[in-house]
C-alpha cells in the first residue's frame, strides 16, 4: 500500500473529508480554519498523508503534526485532532471557479477520481463546501 504526503490540509464533516490543496499562501489553513469554526474537525494542517484503501482516499495526519493549525498572524493553535477519514471531495485553490454553476469536476489522486471543486472568490466558500460535505453536489 503506497502513502503519498502531500501538501495539504485536511477537514472532515460528519466523516467526509476535504482535502485542500493549493500553493502555499492561497488560504488552504484559513478555508480549513473556517470550516473547523462551522463544526468540521482537523485531520491535517499543512502535510496530509493519503493511503488508498478499499477504493476510496483515506486521509491522515503526520503525527509529528497531529492537532495542530497555523493561524497566519496569530500562530499555532490547537485543534482536537479526528484521526483519519475518508477523501469524499478536493478544493483546489490555486485555481478561481470561472462560471457561476460549474460542471461537475473532478480530479485523480493515486488512480482514484474525486470530486473536485475550485476555490471561488466569495465570502460564502467556506459555508458552500460545508453543505457538499453534508449533503450531496446536485447535476
Amino acid at each position: 500500500m503506497s502513502t503519498l504526503l502531500m501538501h495539504a490540509s485536511c477537514v472532515a464533516v460528519n466523516g467526509h473529508g476535504v482535502l485542500i490543496i493549493g500553493a502555499s499562501g492561497t488560504g488552504k489553513s484559513t478555508l480549513a480554519l473556517q470550516l473547523i469554526a462551522y463544526g468540521a474537525e482537523l485531520i491535517a494542517d499543512d502535510q496530509t498523508q493519503i493511503t488508498p484503501q478499499d477504493q476510496q482516499l483515506i486521509a491522515s495526519c503526520p503525527p509529528s503534526l497531529s492537532g495542530m493549525i497555523e493561524a497566519r498572524g496569530i500562530g499555532l493553535l490547537h485543534s482536537p485532532p479526528r484521526g483519519v477519514a475518508p477523501i469524499t471531495l478536493v478544493a483546489d485553490l490555486d485555481l478561481t471557479e470561472p462560471d457561476r454553476l460549474p460542471p461537475l469536476r473532478t480530479i485523480s489522486l493515486l488512480g482514484i477520481t474525486l470530486p473536485l471543486v475550485l476555490g471561488a472568490q466569495s465570502n460564502h466558500f467556506a459555508a458552500s463546501v460545508l453543505c457538499y460535505l453534508k449533503g450531496t453536489r446536485l447535476a
